[in-house]
C-alpha cells in the first residue's frame, strides 16, 4: 500500500487524468477501500483541490472548480508539450503573452527533471528563429474579452480598422478562427444586417464592457473555418478562380494552406479548389504548381493565361536543355 503521501499525490493525477472517477475505480487503483479514499478526497479539500462528490450507486468524485489554480500534475510528455508551447507563446503573435510565458516556462525548467531538461535543451538548440516581416500580433486582451463574448453571447462594441478607416462595429460574436499567421472573428454586424469576417489585429483595444445578450443565429455555414477560408481567399480579390483538380482531397491538401484557397471533395478522385487572386497569371501559377491535372470551371478568362504560361515554360525547356541546338 503507498504511504499517505504518495497516494494523495496518485489521487490527484487520477482526477486531473479524467473527468469523473467512482470511488470502487478510485479505490481499486490505489488499492485501498472506499473509506480510506473518501478520507484522501477531505485531505485535497483541506489542501484547496475543489473535488466534487456525487451520491449514490453511480455517484464519484471529479475535480472542480476553485477560487486560485492548484499545483498540477503533469506527465513527461505533458510537460514537454507545455514547454514547448510555452516557448513558442513567447515569441508568438498574441501581443501580451510573452513576459507571462518566458516566466512560466522559467518555473517549469526549474521542475524538469534532467531526462527532461535535456529534451528541452535539444529543442532549444535546434531551433532557429528565421528574420523576417512579422505579422500583425493581436493582443491578448482583445483576443480574451472576443472569446468571453462569444461564450456569453453578448453583443460587442468593436473600433475595426478597415477599408474605410477605423470605424464602430457593433457585432453578434460567433466564433474565433486561426491560421498559422492571423486570428479572425466571425460575427454577424448588426448595422450591416449580414455576417463579417473580422481581422482580429485590426480590432483596437480596449473592448467595452459587454453588451447585452442576443440568441445565437443560425450560423453563416456549417463548417466555420471553411466560411473564413472563402471570405479570406476568394471574396477581397478581383478575381475567383474555381478548378476541378483530378485526384483525391487526400493528395491536393497537403499542398493547399486554408489562407491560400478552399478545397472541397467532389468525390474519390476529385476534388473542387476556390482561390482569388488580383491578378490572372498569379491564379494560373498558384494552380499549375501544385502537380495535379486539372480543369478550369471559372472564370474562362484564365484559360489563355494559362496557355500563355505553358508556351513560355515550353521555350524556357527548349532553349535551356543542354542537348538542344
Amino acid at each position: 500500500m503507498l504511504e499517505t503521501s504518495a497516494r494523495l499525490l496518485r489521487l490527484l493525477s487520477l482526477l486531473q487524468a479524467r473527468t469523473d472517477w467512482t470511488g470502487a475505480e478510485i479505490a481499486d487503483r490505489l488499492q485501498v477501500g472506499l473509506r480510506t479514499v473518501r478520507r484522501d478526497v477531505e485531505r485535497l479539500r483541506e489542501l484547496g483541490y475543489p473535488v466534487e462528490a456525487t451520491p449514490g450507486v453511480a455517484g464519484g468524485y471529479r475535480l472542480g472548480v476553485g477560487a486560485a489554480l492548484p499545483p498540477l500534475l503533469l506527465d513527461d510528455e505533458e510537460a514537454v508539450a507545455v514547454a514547448i508551447s510555452l516557448r513558442m507563446a513567447a515569441t508568438g503573435s498574441v501581443a501580451g503573452l510573452e513576459e507571462g510565458a518566458v516566466r512560466a516556462l522559467a518555473k517549469l525548467q526549474q521542475l524538469l527533471p534532467a531526462r527532461l531538461r535535456h529534451r528541452m535543451e535539444a529543442f532549444r538548440a535546434a531551433t532557429v528563429a528565421l528574420p523576417g516581416a512579422a505579422d500583425p500580433a493581436v493582443s491578448a486582451e482583445v483576443l480574451a474579452a472576443i472569446a468571453a463574448a462569444c461564450r456569453d453571447r453578448r453583443r460587442v462594441r468593436l473600433r475595426y480598422r478597415g477599408r474605410d478607416g477605423l470605424t464602430a462595429r457593433e457585432v453578434e460574436p460567433h466564433r474565433l478562427v486561426h491560421t498559422p499567421r492571423r486570428w479572425y472573428l466571425v460575427a454577424w454586424d448588426v448595422a450591416k444586417d449580414d455576417w463579417r469576417t473580422f481581422r482580429v489585429d485590426r480590432i483596437e483595444g480596449p473592448l467595452g464592457p459587454p453588451g447585452a445578450r442576443f440568441t445565437p443565429r443560425p450560423p453563416p455555414e456549417e463548417n466555420t473555418a471553411a466560411y473564413v477560408s472563402h471570405g479570406i481567399t476568394s471574396a477581397p480579390y478581383a478575381y475567383q478562380a474555381r478548378v476541378l483538380f483530378h485526384a483525391p482531397l487526400e493528395a491536393v491538401a497537403p499542398r493547399t494552406s486554408p489562407g491560400a484557397g478552399r478545397l472541397e471533395a467532389v468525390n474519390a478522385r476529385t476534388c473542387l479548389f476556390t482561390a482569388g487572386a488580383n491578378s490572372l497569371r498569379e491564379l494560373a501559377v498558384h494552380v499549375a504548381v501544385k502537380g495535379f491535372d486539372f480543369e478550369v470551371l471559372e472564370p474562362p478568362e484564365l484559360v489563355p493565361v494559362l496557355r500563355e504560361l505553358r508556351d513560355r515554360l515550353d521555350r524556357a525547356a527548349t532553349t535551356s536543355d543542354p542537348g538542344s541546338g
